[in-house]
């Protein structure tokens, strides 16, 4: 969902950025030329539409920090938990009891985890961060691709490392 608000703002800024190339040129206007400050306001309009934009895309992004940052504490918690906390040997984060994945397994999936979020996260923020109302319509279009094309956590991926965590409740 966060990943589809990102790009459909994508798309949606790379518009407004083709349409302020159209606004500005003065020969598009016709007769409209006439009317006092028509162009100057619908530019403004056309502006103020892109900063809504913008203040969308920062909120989606502020959502995924959350996401990414909840993780990482979830990961650092239980990390304390399971060798400071409660002192597990080696052999104890490697016991496995039935088809239930062994203390390790789980650590393992939920580094592997936060480790995604996180990258996932680095890439979408220094994509957004370099969008601007002056970025011009082939500049949005190329970050829009690198936003597409991310390497988006596999869902097959994510789903094996649930399958493992919640193996017995899965039986």
């Amino acid at each position: 969902m966060l990943n589809s608000a990102a790009v459909m703002g994508f798309e949606k800024s790379s518009k407004c950025s083709t349409r302020f190339t159209v606004l500005g040129d003065a020969k598009n206007y016709g007769v409209l030329r006439c009317v006092p400050n028509f162009r100057e306001d619908l530019l403004g309009v056309q502006m103020e539409s892109l900063e809504l934009i913008f203040v969308s895309m920062r909120e989606a992004l502020e959502e995924f920090s959350g996401i990414a940052k909840g993780l990482s504490k979830v990961l650092r918690d239980t990390n304390q938990m399971v060798r400071g906390g409660l002192a597990f040997n080696a052999k104890q984060l490697q016991l496995q009891v039935g088809i239930l994945p062994t203390i390790a397994d789980c650590l393992g999936g939920l580094q592997t985890l936060s480790d995604m979020h996180q990258a996932e996260y680095a890439l979408k923020s220094s994509i957004i961060s370099l969008l601007t109302w002056k970025s011009s319509s082939s500049e949005i279009a190329a970050m829009r691709q690198l936003l597409v094309d991310q390497p988006n956590i596999p869902k097959d991926e994510v789903q094996s490392i649930f399958d493992i965590i919640f193996a017995d409740e899965i039986c």
